[in-house]
């Protein structure tokens, strides 16, 4: 593994001796391996990455690396596997008729039911969110990625995928630089909107001062309501979406938010919920 670190990953272990210290912790911590409960590969975002789930004698063991351009790990992790929150809404039916909130096509770089497809199932509130990012020749950015100027999805309209009232606005929040999160306001600028039948729909990380909407606005599906930015605790500029039972992000428990009428990798869904990787759009063409 030493020989497939990038240099700046290598320089900040220190030595090869590091990586084995890593390697001996984990086996004192967690045993020998005793068999592998999945992997998957994605290219989304900044960079591949790559998710392994495995059993050992004493715990199971998420590693996930990322990768650059030439194929090397540029940084990994080792921890003990997240669990997803339990949910009494597993087979809960979506009452509004939902479209995606945004035309054109879109990436999801989070989104599904489990955690290796989808962080967010630990938190009882975002246990089925998705987050959406626009990949254009492989990548989400252009060039280095080093501002959120650079990215697809940056200044992109949002749009509220149902007829529903407004039920919360926060504007005014600035857009991180890439590196920097805001951990204090982790939606950043969001609107949450009531859909009636105790759904409430959350559009997150908006762009600061491109919101349209006011609380108690009524608004129509597919009407505009702010532009994609890269506001609260975000990596890089992209649109989150979750639907839960209150309008309060921590007190509420998430509901599965199934859309309609959209294409994933070019084939038709008429309802369902999208998932990490897909390349998902209107099915209308928009």
């Amino acid at each position: 593994l030493w020989e497939r670190l990038t240099p700046a990953f290598r320089q900040s272990l220190g030595g090869a001796g590091a990586l084995a210290e890593i390697g001996e912790g984990v086996r004192d911590s967690f045993g020998e391996e005793t068999g592998m409960r999945g992997e998957r590969v994605d290219r989304v975002g900044r960079a591949p990455l790559y998710q392994r789930l495995a059993a050992h004698e004493r715990g199971v063991l998420l590693t996930q690396m990322a990768f650059d351009g030439e194929q090397n790990v540029s940084g990994f992790v080792v921890r003990a596997a997240p669990e997803a929150a339990p949910s009494q809404f597993e087979d809960y039916r979506t009452k509004a008729e939902l479209r995606l909130p945004f035309d054109g096509e879109w990436t999801v770089y989070w989104g599904g039911r489990d955690v290796l497809s989808n962080y967010h199932v630990v938190d009882p509130a975002q246990r089925y969110a998705a987050d959406f990012v626009v990949m254009r020749d492989g990548a989400s950015h252009a060039g280095d990625g080093a501002r959120p100027q650079d990215y697809h999805c940056w200044g992109e309209p949002i749009l509220a995928p149902a007829d529903a009232l407004v039920a919360r606005v926060v504007a005014d929040l600035p857009d991180q630089q890439i590196g920097a999160t805001d951990t204090d306001n982790p939606a950043g600028n969001h609107v949450v909107l009531d859909l009636g039948s105790d759904e409430y729909l959350f559009l997150a990380h908006l762009q600061q001062g491109s919101i349209e909407v006011a609380e108690g606005d009524a608004v129509l599906a597919g009407a505009q309501i702010a532009r994609c930015g890269n506001s609260g605790n975000s990596s890089e500029p992209h649109l989150h979406v979750h639907m839960q039972t209150t309008a309060d992000l921590a007190a509420g428990e998430g509901l599965p938010a199934a859309f309609s009428g959209y294409v994933a990798d070019g084939a038709r869904v008429q309802l369902g919920e999208p998932l990490r990787g897909q390349a998902v759009k209107p099915a209308d063409g928009q």
